[in-house]
């Protein structure tokens, strides 16, 4: 099976060697739109390939004689099969379009290739018949991508050397897009393509052909496989996938500073024509940047671009196709260059001299000024040092740098006093910390400025001559004593006099007293080292001018001991002695404190008093070492004789004069084991019955407990008994019976019952006083009563009972729940209560009342109406 082409094709492919000797040229054409003849044609495609005469070793082991004879026989070949069916002479016009096709040969034959390979038939074996050899087959066809016609695109012509025109051959495809995007005639074995192909999507497919025999359905040749190549077309424009692009560069670089490189794709063939030939131009920015056309590095054009004046730039690239011809596509891409600092502007202060004022009150480390060189340069490049490198202010007054503003701050280094200087001057020098060498010719990389600092004149409060006055007193100095002087001035010239006081809240116990003229100290209360040792106060100087100026001094009084405290035991000793103890046995080692502290430290003696000095039990040694020893004098004590001893100690100390002090010390006998520790020092033990066993004390015990139980139990049965205080809804308060039986002392008895109370709710209470908290000014007023509404007459009974809750010395220290039953007052059938009837207009007749008895004699006189009334 071969492809069918034209005479004219090896025409052509005949004349070339001649032409370029050495090299085996094809030229693979086609028709772009079908019709038949292909001369007939307006378009015609040319592919070139150039292949090395060594890279057909098939054809010259087939054909010895070389390249030529081959060609030559396949044409022959060739024309002889076409003259079988029509004959085909040469005339002017097939000669005119051979020439011309030479011609555009040596034109093109640089710019466009395309391979044509060919492949030899495999052997073939069929029954019956001799092994036969088949003859040279093309096995590539070309097809231009994104076809647009209505037809279909012809690929190429399939044919079978067994095929003689009678129909008998049929022509079969499959592989890659058969049937889907390649057809073949099974009669002429022409392939068309159906749809619009992409070499960008596929290159190429890979396809196999076979020629069955149209009855039998059997093959008459092997299967041949054959490939169709996409031919591209300039149909992709360049990219910058990686666009848009951001690049830094330094100000001030020299012409041809690299500042980055740029890069753009062409989906098409790279390998064929210039498609995939991409060259880059600049659009926009120019004369300051240029770029590679063939790299796409975009360099530095102008020299000494400076940040200062602009900083970015916005750059337009192109890539074009076609090496950049005419008809070719383009992409293009911003890139934004910006230029970074670098230290070449020098810092400037914007004036030549600063002047500040400043008060002389102003405290040491306060800032007095802010300056600022100006530095046009950005980051790193702009920090700043300041000095002070001149002036009469050098010791009073520091400079520092912010580090955010890169301001010079100047501060107070020392207390300023406008008495003594009133103005200062100071050279700063401004520089930066990092110089670039490559601009040091501009000039120097610093500046300098004058400040002059007026210090401003102010009402100062009074300074004392000595910021602490320490002063010493004894703890025995009278009470009017002079202890010591302070002493304040005005610093103003005006001199104002000063008066002195001592600030109390230092001075709560008014321990001393100061005169307010000349800041005399003296005690104005007994001293006590023991209680406080140190007296730290504050002494304040006012002008007599301006009180408000008021100067502090502190005094610092040391009161000095005396010998006014005599020793004591050092702690209490609970002191056994042991029934088995032997004779000259230490039982107790004691030791003394002393309140006060001589400067040589304490000394103690220790002794028993005259009265216990005889006594057969105890004695006691001194040992030299603040402490004493207490020993036994004898053997044998008994808890049963005697279980408590009392021994009188006597304490001396070593002050002048000594004071002394005489201590007990109790010692009980105890009964002790085998190695001197106490077991029990109860003497009562001894008392009880013989006849009483452990046993029997543990049913007392019981019996105890089980009479506690039943008391507890009875006391809280009666207590769910009683009623409560408040009556539920369903009981009648008239089923119960209140009786008292008391009686009252009658009309003269006017303490015990305030009659005021019954007649008004309302009666101010008298509040009891909390002992615990400090009282306030109350002020006692007569009790006025007045009609209260009755929507707050609960209110005011609960807020009198928090404030006696509030005041009562007996209250618990936490919140409780107070319940209280009031009824209130205000009831519209009136009070039924006689007692009020007094002062009422009633005529109700209380005549009965007289004979009730003498009881009821003194009612009667009151609401009787007789004669012998006492309001008749």
């Amino acid at each position: 099976m071969r492809v069918e082409s034209y005479d004219v094709f090896w025409l052509l492919t005949l004349a070339l060697p001649f032409v370029l000797p050495g090299t085996y040229y094809t030229i693979l054409w086609r028709r772009l739109f079908s019709s038949g003849d292909p001369l007939q044609s307006n378009t015609l495609q040319i592919i070139i390939s150039g292949l090395p005469a060594d890279t057909l070793p098939e054809a010259r082991a087939t054909e010895p004689t070389g390249t030529v004879p081959f060609l030559l026989s396949r044409f022959s070949s060739y024309t002889g099969k076409r003259k079988k069916k029509k004959k085909m002479k040469l005339g002017k016009v097939e000669l005119c379009h051979f020439l011309q096709l030479v011609a555009l040969f040596l034109c093109f034959s640089g710019m466009s290739q395309a391979e044509l390979s060919r492949s030899r038939s495999k052997p073939y074996l069929q029954s019956g018949r001799s092994r036969t050899k088949r003859s040279w087959v093309w096995n590539q066809f070309f097809v231009l991508e994104e076809y647009m016609g209505s037809d279909p695109l012809y690929v190429g012509k399939l044919h079978s050397d067994v095929d003689k025109g009678d129909g008998s051959i049929k022509y079969i495809l499959s592989g890659e897009g058969a049937s889907s995007i390649f057809i073949i005639d099974e009669n002429t074995g022409d392939i068309h393509a159906t749809k619009r192909l992409d070499r960008e999507e596929q290159a190429y497919y890979t396809l196999r052909a076979q020629a069955l025999d149209r009855l039998t359905n059997k093959p008459v040749e092997p299967e041949s496989e054959f490939v169709i190549k996409i031919q591209d077309i300039n149909d992709n424009e360049p990219k910058f996938l990686d666009g848009p692009y951001t690049a830094g560069v330094p100000e001030m670089s020299p012409v041809g500073t690299s500042v980055v490189q740029v890069t753009a794709t062409d989906a098409d063939d790279p390998t064929y024509g210039n498609s995939a030939r991409v060259v880059y131009s600049i659009l926009q920015g120019q004369p300051y940047f240029s770029v590679e056309p063939k790299t796409g590095v975009i360099k530095t054009a102008l020299p000494n671009m400076d940040r200062e004046a602009k900083d970015q730039y916005l750059l337009v690239i192109q890539a074009k196709d076609m090496v950049g011809q005419n008809g070719g596509l383009s992409g293009t891409t911003s890139v934004t260059v910006t230029l970074t600092d670098v230290n070449d502007n020098p810092p400037r202060f914007p004036r030549r001299s600063y002047q500040y004022n400043v008060p002389e009150s102003l405290p040491v480390a306060s800032v007095v000024a802010r300056i600022k060189a100006a530095d046009a340069d950005i980051g790193a490049n702009a920090e700043m040092e300041y000095k002070i490198v001149d002036g009469d202010g050098l010791g009073i007054f520091k400079i520092s740098v912010d580090k955010d503003t890169q301001e010079g701050i100047i501060t107070i280094q020392k207390d300023l006093d406008f008495e003594a200087k009133t103005s200062y001057t100071l050279r700063i020098e401004a520089a930066n910390k990092d110089a670039d060498p490559r601009f040091l010719s501009l000039g120097p990389f610093s500046d300098t400025t004058t400040v002059k600092i007026i210090v401003e004149d102010v009402d100062e409060p009074p300074v004392f001559s000595s910021p602490l006055y320490p002063m010493e007193v004894s703890e025995a100095t009278q009470v009017g004593n002079i202890i010591g002087t302070v002493a304040a001035h005005d610093p103003d010239s005006s001199n104002s006099p000063v008066r002195y006081s001592i600030d109390r809240n230092t001075d709560l116990e008014r321990y001393f007293n100061i005169d307010a003229n000349s800041g005399v100290i003296t005690t104005a209360k007994s001293l006590d080292r023991e209680t406080n040792a140190v007296h730290n106060i504050t002494v304040l100087a006012m002008e007599s001018q301006n009180p408000s100026q008021v100067g502090r001094g502190y005094v610092a009084i040391t009161i000095l001991d005396i010998n006014d405290n005599a020793p004591e035991f050092a702690m209490d000793y609970e002191t056994t002695v042991c029934e088995n103890a032997q004779p000259g046995q230490v039982i107790q080692k004691i030791s003394a404190v002393d309140k006060d502290e001589p400067s040589n430290g304490h000394q103690f003696y220790f002794s028993l008093t005259t009265d216990a000095t005889n006594n057969h039990n105890f004695s006691l040694k001194d040992n030299k070492d603040n402490t004493a020893s207490i020993l036994t004098r004898r053997n044998g004590f008994r808890r049963q004789e005697q279980s408590v001893y009392y021994l009188p100690i006597f304490i001396v100390d070593s002050g002048s004069p000594s004071l002394s002090s005489t201590n007990t010390l109790t010692i009980r006998v105890c009964d002790c084991d085998a190695d001197g520790v106490a077991q029990t020092c109860n003497a009562e033990a001894y008392v009880l019955p013989a006849g009483l066993s452990t046993g029997a004390l543990i049913a007392i015990l019981a019996c105890v407990l089980t009479l506690l139980v039943l008391i507890l139990l009875i006391v809280t049965m009666r207590r769910r008994k009683k009623e409560p205080l408040i009556f539920d809804e369903e009981r009648d308060i008239r089923e119960n019976i209140v009786r008292y039986d008391d009686e009252g002392g009658g009309e003269e008895d006017t303490e015990a019952f305030d009659m005021a109370a019954l007649r008004n709710l309302n009666v101010i209470r008298d509040t009891k006083t909390r002992r615990d908290v400090t009282p306030e000014i109350q002020f006692l007023s007569r009790p006025t009563f007045k009609s209260i509404p009755d929507n707050v007459i609960f209110r005011e009974f609960i807020w009198e009972r928090l404030k006696e809750a509030d005041v009562d010395p007996c209250a618990p220290p936490y919140d409780s729940l107070q319940t209280y039953a009031f009824e209130g007052n205000g009831s519209v059938a009136e009070s039924l209560s006689s007692l009020d009837s007094i002062s009422s207009n009633s005529d109700q007749n209380y005549d009965y009342l007289s004979d009730w008895g003498p009881r009821f004699k003194r009612l009667a006189d009151m609401y009787g109406t007789g004669p012998e009334s006492l309001y008749s």
